[in-house]
């Protein structure tokens, strides 16, 4: 269950279409990081490029309906290791080679713990924050939505073994992060942030058979790193102010249109539905059938949690059959309420900064398809909110 009240979920995420966070960069910003490199320019110029493509990318948003708006991280070459390198203890580096996605790999970037892990008020995402919440406003149609890394994408073998710190102590390096980023949940919420999403990947990892096989090589049980995963989220989001609403994006992986993780949420559906506190939106992949099925979902009933499920896929540009989605809707609202029920797509469309294989103006007809479902759905449903938006992100 979660401690936000029932005014704060609906001023700050009353919404039946939503989004996970990233947009497609635009060529101006990603010309600029060239330029950067090459010593053309300077890094103030970059970010004042990277100022006025934001500020575009704001009104763009408010211009099709979104009211969650996000700055598409278009700060960011990755969706995640560019906030988790600037904890304290942790540090970014190019190793040897990359992630290996279905057919394709990433850049060979990674980040390691070099000591004990912290958050400071000087990291740079609070200032980026800030910079999105003045942009957006004050009005009551919209919301600076924050998108952040889970602490859980630090339990990656690769991460949590890279360092003699811990000693390969799994608890006291889950208790470490879970009060490291309750210090960030707390940073963000004094910076004016009332819908923090947190982006997890870890948990698709969790359900792939291929993965778990991997980490019991080395000793580990997919319960021992699902309990992990549990005691870091629930330090981090223990003593969440009561105004703020928290997402929680769990994806099977995002990169250049192609994927890493297959696997249903059967094997976690306790864990992420039944163990985890204060989580008040879960943007669920439901695109294909790498997802599983929807009865997982009946573990929600009597909470105050609603699920965002994920069936617009933003890796390919061709838009989905109406009908079908609707269809995929009402059949999930045979196991949760469609009043817990939201829609958006199943993950953002530039999880790095190369972004998926779609054209700029593909992302904004596929938000807009999801505005005309949720018109569709929810517009005589009980308890429907009469505000929409869309989801963008990991």
């Amino acid at each position: 269950m979660s401690n936000t009240t029932a005014q704060a979920r609906q001023q700050y995420a009353g919404f039946k279409a939503d989004h996970v966070g990233s947009f497609l960069r635009p060529q101006r910003i990603k010309q600029a990081r060239l330029d950067l490199a090459a010593g053309k320019i300077s890094q103030a110029e970059l970010t004042q490029i990277e100022n006025e493509e934001i500020i575009q990318l704001v009104e763009q948003q408010k211009q099709n309906g979104v009211h969650a708006i996000t700055d598409g991280e278009l700060r960011r070459a990755w969706w995640h290791f560019d906030f988790m390198e600037h904890l304290v203890g942790v540090e970014g580096f190019d190793e040897a080679e990359g992630y290996k996605f279905k057919g394709i790999e990433t850049k060979p970037h990674q980040v390691r713990v070099i000591g004990k892990i912290d958050f400071a008020d000087t990291h740079p995402h609070l200032q980026h924050f800030k910079f999105l919440k003045d942009v957006v406003g004050d009005d009551t149609e919209h919301v600076a939505k924050m998108t952040i890394p889970s602490p859980n994408m630090f339990l990656h073998r690769k991460i949590r073994c890279s360092n003699e710190f811990y000693a390969n102590n799994l608890q006291a390096y889950a208790e470490d992060l879970g009060r490291a980023y309750q210090k960030a949940v707390r940073a963000f919420y004094e910076a004016g942030c009332r819908y923090l999403q947190l982006d997890d990947v870890y948990w698709a990892f969790l359900v792939s058979q291929q993965r778990q096989d991997e980490e019991q090589q080395f000793g580990e049980t997919t319960q021992s790193l699902a309990e992990a995963c549990v005691t870091t989220l629930n330090l981090a989001l223990q003593d969440k102010p009561e105004d703020l609403v928290i997402g929680m994006h769990i994806c099977r992986g995002n990169f250049a249109s192609t994927w890493i993780y297959e696997g249903g949420y059967d094997g976690i559906e306790d864990y992420i539905f039944k163990h985890l506190h204060n989580i008040d939106r879960y943007f669920l992949e439901y695109d294909n059938e790498r997802s599983g099925g929807f009865a997982p979902l009946a573990k929600l009933k009597g909470s105050n949690a609603e699920v965002v499920l994920g069936l617009i896929t933003s890796k390919v540009e061709q838009l989905e059959d109406k009908k079908e989605i609707v269809a995929r809707i009402r059949e999930a609202a045979q196991y949760l309420p469609l009043e817990q029920l939201a829609l958006s797509p199943q993950c953002g469309f530039s999880s790095t900064e190369e972004g998926n294989h779609v054209a700029y103006e593909a992302q904004w007809e596929k938000l807009r398809l999801i505005n005309e479902i949720v018109a569709e759905v929810w517009s005589a449903a009980p308890q429907a909110s009469s505000k929409t938006s869309f989801v963008v992100e990991c």
